[in-house]
This record gives C-alpha cells, sequence and structure tokens, in this order.
C-alpha cells in the first residue's frame, strides 16, 4: 500500500486514462512485482533423469499435481515422466497415482505400502535411468499438520535423490495459513518454487502474494481444476489481472489454440460461409469448447465478463441445455447430421424418443440451428445487396428460453474457429452476451414491445 501511494501521488494522468483507471494501473502494477514480476520456468538441469519432488499438506493436492505435471510436460516438451507414489501412510494413496497414470497412459512405479519411502525414490529414480525417462515426478507423503517425522522423511528423500526442483503444494483456499506452512517447508527443505491448487474458486490469488512475499519463493504453476490438463504456468501479470477482475484474455488464446487447429479452423469457417455448417460440425465444436473449460470459468477470463453470472441472477449457465443438445444431436443418424434439412415430423419423433425429450425441443433445435446457420452465412459473407449490410434478427435461443451457450447467439461458441484465428476470431460475437435474457437492455425493449402490442389492441377493439 506503501508502495502504491508513493508511486500514485504525483503521477501524471495519461491522456488516455481517467485518474481512477491511473491509480488501478499503479495497483496492477505494484501487483505484477510482488507476484513475481515474470513467469518462472522449473529448472531441469542436465542431469538424466531430472527429478522434480513435491511435498505439502494432506489434501493440499500433490497426487493429481504430480500427474497433472507428467501431462504438462509429455506435451509441452514432449519428455518421458515417471511418476513415483512415496506416500506409504495415506490410504488408497499408491492406487489413485497409478489410477491417473493408468488414465493419462503414463508409467509408475510399483511401489508398496510396506516399503520405505526413501527407498522407493532412489530405486524409482534408477530404474527411470535404466528404461530412458528424462524426468522423474516424486509425490511424497503429507500429514494434517506439520511434524517433525514428517519434515525429517522429506529431508532424507533430499538426500538420498538430490532432486533438482522442490516444489511446495498448497491448497490456494486456505488462505493465509497456507503461508505459515510454507514458510515451515521452506526452512526445512529449500523449497524452489509453489505449485497453488484450487485456484478456480473463490479464491482469487491472495495465497500467492502472500507466500511470495514472505518465502521469496516463486509460484511457477496454479491448479485450475479437476481434470489433469487443468495446469497452468503461473504468470504474474495475468494473475494480477484476474485479481482486479480484468479477465485474461492470453489465458483464453492459448487454450482455445492447444483445442482448435488452423487450417480446420479456415474449413470450418468456408462451411459458415456457404451455410453448409451442420449438426456434425456443431457437436465438434460444443465437444472442444467443453474442452476448454465451462462457459462460467471462460467468463471469467474475458475482461468485464466474470461478475456475469451474478449480474443474470437465477438465470443457470447453459451447460445442462447443452448436454441436452448434445443427446438430440446423438439420436441423429450420420446422414441426418450432415444433412438437417432432410429431418421430417417423423424423424423428429424418433429423435425426440432416443433422446428422452419433447417433440416440441427437437423441433425448437432445428428450427434454432437453421436461424444460426443463416445469421453465421450474413455475418461471414460480409455485405448484403444495396451495399448495405443484412438486416439481423433475433438471437435464437436454447429449448427452455435461455440464450445458446455461444456467446453472440452461436452455441457452444462454435463460431469461435470459424472466424479466423484458431478458436479466438469469433470474440467479436460475444457483444451479444450483453443482450441476453435478465440484462436490463433487453428487460426494457421486452416491456416496450409489450406496451405497443397491448396498444394495437386497444385500438382494433375500438
Amino acid at each position: 500500500m506503501a508502495a502504491v501511494t508513493t508511486k500514485a501521488i504525483g503521477q501524471e494522468v495519461l491522456s488516455s486514462l481517467s485518474p481512477g483507471q491511473q491509480v488501478v494501473k499503479v495497483v496492477h502494477d505494484e501487483l505484477v512485482q510482488l507476484l513475481g514480476s515474470e513467469a518462472q520456468p522449473l529448472r531441469l538441469d542436465g542431469r538424466r533423469p531430472a527429478v522434480i519432488m513435491l511435498a505439502g499438506l494432506q489434501g493440499s493436492g500433490k497426487t493429481t499435481t504430480a500427474a497433472k505435471l507428467a501431462l504438462h510436460f509429455r506435451r509441452t516438451a514432449k519428455m518421458k515422466p515417471y511418476l513415483v507414489p512415496a506416500d506409504v501412510y495415506r490410504p488408497a494413496a499408491i492406487d489413485q497415482l497409478h489410477t491417473l497414470a493408468r488414465q493419462l497412459d503414463l508409467p509408475a512405479f510399483p511401489s508398496t505400502t510396506a516399503m520405505n519411502p526413501v527407498d522407493i525414490c532412489r530405486q524409482a529414480v534408477e530404474r527411470a535411468r535404466e528404461e530412458g525417462h528424462n524426468l522423474v515426478l516424486l509425490d511424497t507423503a503429507g500429514r494434517l499438520h506439520i511434524d517433525e517425522a514428517l519434515m525429517q522423511e522429506l529431508a532424507d528423500i533430499k538426500s538420498a535423490v538430490a532432486p533438482g526442483e522442490i516444489l511446495f503444494v498448497a491448497d490456494a483456499m486456505t488462505g493465509q495459513d497456507a503461508v505459515n506452512v510454507a514458510k515451515s517447508f521452506d526452512e526445512k527443505l529449500d523449497v524452489s518454487g509453489v505449485v497453488l491448487t484450487k485456484m478456480d474458486g473463490d479464491a482469487r490469488g491472495g495465497a500467492a502474494l502472500s507466500i511470495k512475499s514472505v518465502t521469496g519463493k516463486s509460484v511457477k504453476f496454479v491448479g485450475m481444476g479437476e481434470k489433469a490438463s487443468d495446469l497452468e504456468v503461473f504468470h504474474p501479470d495475468r494473475a494480477a489481472s484476474r485479481i482486479l477482475g480484468m479477465g485474461d484474455v492470453l489465458t483464453l488464446i492459448e487454450k482455445a489454440q492447444e483445442e482448435f487447429d488452423a487450417d480446420e479452423a479456415e474449413a470450418m469457417g468456408r462451411k459458415m460461409q456457404r451455410a453448409e455448417f451442420d449438426f456434425e460440425d456443431f457437436r465438434t465444436q460444443m465437444r472442444r469448447m467443453k474442452k476448454i473449460g465451462s462457459l462460467e470459468s471462460i467468463l471469467k477470463l474475458i475482461p468485464g465478463m466474470g461478475g456475469l453470472k451474478e449480474k443474470l441472477g437465477n438465470l443457470n449457465m447453459p451447460e445442462k441445455d447443452m448436454a441436452r443438445i448434445e443427446a438430440m444431436i446423438g439420436s441423429m443418424t450420420m446422414h441426418e447430421r450432415r444433412n438437417p434439412d432432410l429431418i421430417d415430423q417423423s424423424r423428429r419423433k424418433r429423435i425426440a424418443l432416443g433422446s428422452g425429450v419433447t417433440l416440441q425441443d427437437v423441433s425448437q433445435l432445428i428450427k434454432q440451428f437453421e436461424q444460426m446457420r443463416q445469421m453465421m452465412k450474413q455475418m461471414l459473407g460480409g455485405k448484403g445487396k444495396g451495399g448495405k449490410m443484412p438486416k439481423m434478427g433475433k438471437m435464437p435461443k436454447l429449448p427452455g428460453g435461455r440464450m445458446p451457450a455461444g456467446m453472440g447467439g452461436m452455441p457452444g461458441l462454435g463460431g469461435m474457429p470459424g472466424m479466423g484465428m484458431p478458436g479466438m476470431g469469433g470474440m467479436g460475437g460475444m457483444g451479444g452476451m450483453g443482450a441476453s435474457a435478465g440484462s436490463p437492455g433487453e428487460a426494457a425493449r421486452a416491456k416496450a414491445r409489450a406496451k405497443r402490442k397491448k396498444e394495437k389492441r386497444k385500438k382494433k377493439r375500438k
């Protein structure tokens, strides 16, 4: 606060900013400094294999983080990771890591609860070297609270295998308690960095601020969900933007680029322009959007959209509606999905029975899909007759009356990949979200329409 005050007083206001915005900029810059200025990569030295040791209290998410890190390095650095379950105390801890390893198709050391944790780590590193793995991840034991026996065991493991990185794993939801625990682990083990888990919850980063300030050790990764892919490199500038509610578009771009292929996106854009976008394409886009994250998590990354869910009150996020739409599309034959115009009344009845919805829901979906397809053609096709932009109709709604999951009337954000840059080109359409059900503008327009109808009825009666 003192640093912010010093920098803010007497500072000239930039012509493009108001005094209030200038203060926010000063706070943002100071937060970035506090959080570590820039992302800190892991020091995976020339040793083969490189060893990363995970330490922390029980329940902080060490086992899941070990699997997430293994997947991250296999994807981004093309490394060959080897998972080592060294927690012989917590029930099923070894089984949990083996299950995650099987799901991700990763090798894991066959440790048992009868073995000594130090011996497990030593033998695992040897086996990894023999089998040609270049990265070993040690999932060590935790406790409900810090005790001397645990710390001594961790110190012995450190002496036995000399890990290049010792990462302290902390639950972001524990708040300031995480700082005291981090300090204790750092004094005993000299940790090299921090991984904050459960950052997808309500915690905005207070623990990250405090841990960096007290221990001087940088946060290197953050866990943003339960899936194995929900691990992000910690960027101080992006974290500062999130803390201040400014969103994080760069992270959203990176997430989208991981899921959307550039060539595929261009082909999809051409299909949309010719109104050849079919139910098969639609379902593919919805599934890809699910991999990026829930609509709520995506909104948090878009500037100004973070508080939208609260503003919409009791209106539900459309994930359930997306699931129902996917069920309806799944009940269509491949021929029907690729040729939506073929779906007559008898086919609609069969689709409704197969997906557990009403005939009206199916008819509504097909009608709205056709509206959306024409709208995409208009948006991507440029100007209409007479050099004017075509008139846009109302945004179609999902069965049940809610706006489609895709902002700007594109269910599942299906329009995103077809607008140029993989996954991100359709961001301009997000303005449609502002007019979704429940927004003040839409409510006022609806009221005006109702009033006009009432006046017309009165005139007719006269």
